[in-house]
């Protein structure tokens, strides 16, 4: 099923479009896989939120277990916002990604060296959270959005399953493995290694549950957002047709290297480092040699979204690809830990750009310690005002000319080739 519009569904065609997707089904128990609230943007909420209203009409009981692979798990308050008000804060179950997990089998090495060129020769461990492979549910709606991605090159499909719901080897080894291949390489593709590991996860282990993907396509104007495209079913071919649309909306083109790029951070959404490279990452490819990125950021007050990643990434910090390479191979933490050695080369420019964090909750010693500049965001937000850059070029009172960003997290820039 799909369902398309320039302007963006109606809440009513939303609707239709999900009441549909149920028509026949005979459902007692119906398991929903949303992302969480760091998925702001994705339209998760309001699908989950009438799923949940439709099937529990039904008489049907109905779990929500948001995708959070490392990420905190969410509040009352998120829970309330997100979905509306209508998903009971009690009715969330919360995935434990290091303990919560049982083994499906593993994706061979061979495998893996083949997708990888080489470069990762060790077989992949498919773990998932134990609900996903309980006989006692009907229906399992995995929601979530396709957008570039830094790690698989687009988000959503089966990654929502095997990281969102996975555990830490898989978790671990995707991170790495992409890490490995090189961002630029797998950002705004389809197709990259690790989407390979993950369909022949999804192939060799998912293909007798019941399981349905709910995908989004999504722009947005301030807190409106907008879902441009619909697509439910569980062929590759629907994850297809999303990616191609949001290569359409979602990855923006500039015509040269971009000097100054400033990016605001909702501090709603992003309140870790883990969130907030976003603005590292989806913006690299656009950013020239020696160019300056500046990040406001009011709501980050550290650095990994999970303790023990947040002590790694405050040891180590964003030393660069080659240094963390060479940390990893001489230190036991971060080699049972490479989503953090992966996080740590994601969010480092290489010396290529220097990278400003502007911060309240964070101190200044704490961001220099993570191989970050600093600015008081206080002081940042008097130069770059949020309330008053637009999206894109903007020419500031003494003539500086820089590039803003109010939203990374649904978007990736590049220059035009």
């Amino acid at each position: 099923m799909v369902f398309v519009r320039e302007t963006g569904l109606e809440r009513g065609e939303l609707a239709a479009a999900l009441r549909q997707s149920l028509s026949g089904k005979t459902l007692q128990k119906v398991l929903i896989l949303p992302p969480d609230y760091t998925r702001l943007y994705s339209g998760a909420g309001i699908i989950t939120a009438q799923y949940y209203s439709m099937l529990t009409a039904m008489g049907c009981e109905v779990d929500v277990m948001p995708a959070l692979g490392t990420h905190e798990p969410m509040t009352r308050q998120e829970c309330e916002a997100f979905f509306l008000g209508v998903v009971p804060f009690e009715k969330l179950i919360v995935h434990n990604w290091r303990t919560d997990v049982v083994k499906l089998g593993e994706v061979p090495a061979a495998f893996v060296s083949e997708v990888s060129e080489g470069l990762v020769n060790t077989p992949i461990d498919v773990e998932v959270n134990r609900h996903i492979v309980d006989p006692s549910y009907d229906l399992i709606l995995s929601v979530g959005q396709v957008v570039p991605h830094e790690v698989v090159g687009m988000a959503n499909y089966s990654k929502n399953i095997f990281v969102g719901c996975g555990g830490s080897s898989m978790i671990n080894s995707s991170h790495m493995l992409g890490a490995f291949y090189g961002l630029e390489r797998i950002m705004g593709k389809d197709f990259s290694p690790v989407r390979r590991v993950f369909d022949y996860a999804q192939e060799h282990y998912l293909s007798d549950l019941p399981l349905i993907y709910v995908l989004t396509v999504t722009t947005n104007e301030g807190d409106k957002t907008n879902i441009h495209g619909l697509f439910i079913g569980d062929k590759r071919e629907l994850f297809e047709q999303a990616v191609a649309l949001s290569q359409k909306l979602n990855l923006n083109y500039v015509d040269k290297p971009l000097q100054k790029v400033v990016v605001y951070l909702d501090e709603r959404e992003f309140k870790s480092t883990w969130l907030g490279n976003k603005a590292v990452y989806r913006t690299r490819m656009a950013i020239a040699n020696g160019g300056e990125l500046i990040i406001l950021a009011p709501g980050v007050r550290k650095f990994g979204e999970d303790d023990a990643n947040d002590r790694l990434i405050r040891k180590y910090g964003y030393v660069g690809r080659k240094k963390v390479l060479e940390l990893t191979e001489a230190n036991d933490d971060l080699k049972e830990n490479l989503s953090v050695a992966a996080h740590l080369i994601h969010g480092s420019s290489d010396d290529r750009f220097s990278i400003t964090y502007c911060t309240q909750a964070l101190s200044g010693d704490e961001v220099r310690k993570a191989n970050f500049n600093y600015m008081p965001y206080a002081e940042a937000v008097r130069r770059y005002d949020p309330t008053v850059l637009k999206d894109g070029y903007n020419t500031l009172a003494d003539g500086e000319e820089i590039y803003y960003i109010s939203n990374p997290a649904l978007g990736l820039w590049d220059v035009k080739r």
